[in-house]
C-alpha cells in the first residue's frame, strides 16, 4: 500500500483528490492538508511515502518549499508536484529542490494515479506536456549583483533606496537598472520584474 500524504488548498479539488485517488487499491491518503505550512508536521506525524503537493498554497511556504523542506526532515518521502500551470520558473525551482515529479493538474486521473506509483517506486515523472520546458530553460543572464537590485525593485524599493542598501551610488544603480531592462528585452523595470519573477531568477 502506498501511503499518501496530499496538500491543496482549495477544498473542491482537495477532496475530489481524495476521492479520485482512494478509489486506488494500492494506494491511501493517510492525511490532506491546506497550505504550504501544514505539510511538514503532518509527514512526520503519519509518515507518508509520497506527497503530493500543489504548487501554490497559501501560508509562509509554498509547495516547492515544502518539498524542500520534506526532503531534508524526511529523505524518505518521495514528492510530486502538481499545478495548474507548467511556468518555468515553477519547473526551475522543482528541478533545483530535486522534486521526484511535475505534473499538470489537466493530467487525466490514470496519469496522475500512474505518477504516483513511479514516484514511489522511485522513478523520476514529469509532465509530458513540460518536457521541452525542461529542455529549453534558458540560462539565468543576470549577475548575482543585477538580481539583487531587480529584487529590491520588484519590492517597490527606489533607486536611492536601493543605492543606500547595496552601499552604491543612485546613478550606479540606475545603471544596473538599465542593464537588467536590455538583458531581458523588457519594455522597463516593471516588465523585466515579470520576466525575471516568472523564470524563476529572483
Amino acid at each position: 500500500m502506498i501511503r499518501i500524504l496530499l496538500a491543496e488548498d482549495q477544498h473542491v479539488i482537495r477532496e475530489a483528490l481524495v476521492a479520485l485517488i482512494s478509489i486506488e487499491p494500492d494506494i491511501e491518503v493517510v492525511q490532506a492538508v491546506e497550505s504550504g505550512d501544514a505539510v511538514v508536521s503532518a509527514a512526520l506525524v503519519h509518515q507518508p511515502d509520497v506527497a503530493v503537493l500543489d504548487v501554490d498554497m497559501p501560508g509562509a511556504i509554498d509547495g516547492l518549499d515544502a518539498a524542500g523542506e520534506l526532503r531534508a526532515k524526511l529523505p524518505g518521502c518521495r514528492t510530486l508536484m502538481l499545478t495548474g500551470h507548467g511556468k518555468p520558473g515553477h519547473l526551475r525551482r522543482a528541478l533545483a529542490s530535486q522534486v521526484d515529479g511535475f505534473i499538470l493538474k489537466t493530467a487525466s486521473p490514470e496519469e496522475l494515479t500512474g505518477a504516483i506509483r513511479k514516484v514511489a517506486r522511485g522513478e523520476r515523472v514529469l509532465d509530458p506536456s513540460l518536457a521541452s520546458t525542461a529542455w529549453n530553460l534558458a540560462d539565468n543572464p543576470l549577475t548575482s549583483r543585477e538580481a539583487d537590485v531587480l529584487r529590491l525593485v520588484a519590492a517597490g524599493a527606489e533607486a536611492t533606496e536601493i543605492a543606500s542598501q547595496l552601499f552604491l551610488t543612485a546613478g550606479t544603480v540606475r545603471n544596473y537598472i538599465t542593464a537588467i531592462v536590455a538583458k531581458l528585452n523588457a519594455r522597463n523595470r516593471t516588465d523585466a520584474v515579470r520576466i525575471a519573477t516568472e523564470a524563476g531568477w529572483i
